[in-house]
């Protein structure tokens, strides 16, 4: 339960994100930024060339990470790790820590998408179910004219695909790579094809093009803003109920911190 500064053992370019505070929570780093700084700051790192790994983490995430060592790892040689969960916010206070807003990963494409267009650069949109990644290219270009997206993929992590992702994707040459392969798995395909596509901007997106396409549907923001959306989830998708084992094990944990440490 410690806000952490030091920025060692990460490969990856850390000039620009370098200086950004950030809090562990249950082990896992998560950055202390708010929407309109990382507006500021993914338009910095695409428009550097250096390559940037960018992951909005969840409680469902920092649960996995306890008990997979190497998902864990990426997660702390990641150049920005998003505060995405309504579960992050509250389990920060709990334990005294600085995180100010919640970062979401719709949001932040949405943001992404428009500093794109606004800076000449270009998005690919790879993972999620067979046509879902062009349908969310034909939206994002809608609410963005000029939005260069070179390509859109479905593919899998399998590794089996790895050459034939890459190709594709070094063929676009795009300056921000989305991946939606929900997570352990994306995080992890990232980490392993990033020293080879060296791209600025890698983020994994898990769900959020099923939500840009309208495929699945937030829940209200009322319900958001009261940390019940993994309810409204849920109700909407009930085979999601053993993932949703994950929250409350996952307040179990920060209230035990909290009374062990403080």
């Amino acid at each position: 339960m410690k806000a952490v500064t030091d920025n060692n053992m990460r490969p990856y370019n850390e000039k620009i994100t370098g200086s950004i505070p950030s809090v562990e929570i249950l082990g896992v780093r998560v950055h202390d930024i708010t929407m309109e700084q990382a507006g500021a700051l993914m338009c910095e790192m695409a428009l550097s060339g250096m390559p940037h790994h960018i992951i909005p983490v969840n409680p469902e995430m920092v649960m996995m990470a306890q008990v997979n060592k190497e998902f864990r790892e990426v997660l702390e040689r990641a150049s920005l790790n998003l505060p995405d969960g309504t579960g992050i916010l509250l389990a920060a206070r709990i334990l005294g820590l600085p995180i100010r807003e919640r970062v979401t990963g719709v949001d932040t494409v949405k943001m992404l998408a428009g500093v794109a267009a606004r800076n000449g650069l270009s998005l690919f949109l790879l993972g999620a179910a067979p046509g879902i990644a062009g349908r969310v290219a034909e939206i994002l270009q809608k609410e963005n004219p000029g939005l260069k997206i070179p390509g859109t993929y479905a593919g899998s992590p399998d590794p089996s695909e790895e050459d034939e992702i890459c190709s594709r994707i070094e063929a676009a040459r795009p300056h921000i790579l989305l991946v939606a392969y929900g997570a352990p798995r994306q995080e992890l395909w990232v980490a392993r094809t990033m020293p080879r596509l060296k791209i600025p901007i890698t983020m994994n997106v898990g769900g959020t093009f099923d939500f840009i396409a309208g495929v699945t549907t937030r829940a209200p923001v009322w319900l958001q803003d009261a940390g019940l959306e993994w309810l409204y989830r849920l109700a909407r998708e009930p085979h999601r109920w053993r993932r949703m084992l994950k929250l409350p094990q996952f307040g179990a944990a920060v209230l035990r911190e909290k009374f062990l440490t403080g």
